[in-house]
């Protein structure tokens, strides 16, 4: 029912790209720049600007998202809300959720999921993000939720919420460290981080190599397999830890942990929905729409 043209206007915008918009929206490239054409015809300005590579949105791009998202948000709930008065939802939802979002996103999420939908029987597996999207492959869970930046052919994500790392330590250290450091003072700090395969590193990871850092030049004492592992570790070491800004609400209110700044570094990722290329609606659907209704108050 919605504007069709919003809809691509805000996937070109959120991915910068009208060839990752045309992938995500199965369109093509053409159709994508002549529905944002259409709009700029119509409004008489420009949404996009080219600098080099990349676009960037104009004034009047980023004043168009900001109605172009509560508009989008409003069709989607009405839909959502008027289908709910005519379908009465069974079955099974096999879940998979990578360790941060099923821990510190999911439980309040499912719980007013359950009270929605009472006859859908929802189980979770819970893991990294490659153990996860190892089982969404094999068709062990039918929906995954992800943290991370890695994107596998085989599967179709779809953005849910945004996130950010940050550098943590107790506050009763015996370090003596700055609220804001350097990239080379952090390559001598004793760190303890996630494992191997957790999204949390595949970002950390990534993030350090656009400043030409390497994970193997970082002083790492330990590799813990929880960001809750990693929070309980620092409470009784002078060690400093990288985890889910969403994960240390409590710690930081009560003063147990302080935030510690990389001077010119910002981890940002996003979590994000995952189904196998091809495989659309079902309870899958169900679920990510009433996701997307509540993520404001997540």
């Amino acid at each position: 029912m919605s504007d069709f043209r919003l809809k691509v206007f805000c996937c070109v915008a959120r991915n910068l790209s009208y060839t990752k918009a045309a992938q995500e929206l199965f369109i093509s490239q053409p159709a994508v720049t002549k529905h944002v054409k259409e709009l700029e015809a119509q409004y008489h300005t420009r949404l996009f600007e080219r600098l080099g590579g990349h676009i960037a949105l104009t004034h009047s791009g980023r004043l168009l998202m900001e109605h172009c998202e509560t508009i989008l948000e409003a069709y989607n709930r009405m839909e959502f809300e008027m289908n709910l008065l005519r379908n009465e939802y069974r079955g099974e939802l096999r879940l998979g959720a990578s360790t941060t979002i099923a821990q510190y996103v999911l439980p309040a999420l499912l719980a007013k999921f359950i009270e929605k939908f009472p006859h859908i029987t929802v189980s979770m597996f819970n893991g990294n993000s490659r153990e996860v999207e190892q089982a969404l492959q094999e068709h062990r869970i039918d929906l995954a939720l992800l943290e991370g930046s890695l994107r596998l052919p085989s599967l179709r994500y779809d953005h849910f919420l945004d996130d950010e790392l940050v550098m943590v330590m107790r506050t009763k250290s015996r370090l003596n460290v700055p609220e804001e450091i350097t990239l080379d003072e952090l390559q001598h700090l004793p760190l303890v981080l996630r494992e191997i395969g957790s999204g949390t590193l595949d970002v950390m990871e990534r993030t350090l190599a656009t400043h030409n850092v390497r994970l193997s030049s970082l002083n790492v004492l330990l590799y813990l397999g929880g960001t809750e592992s990693i929070k309980h570790f620092l409470e009784y070491t002078d060690c400093l830890g990288i985890v889910s800004i969403r994960s240390i609400a409590n710690e930081l209110a009560t003063g147990k942990l302080r935030v510690i700044d990389i001077k010119e570094v910002t981890m940002n990722r996003e979590f994000c929905f995952a189904r196998l290329q091809g495989q659309d609606g079902g309870l899958p659907s169900i679920f990510m729409d009433f996701a997307m209704h509540e993520r404001k108050d997540l």
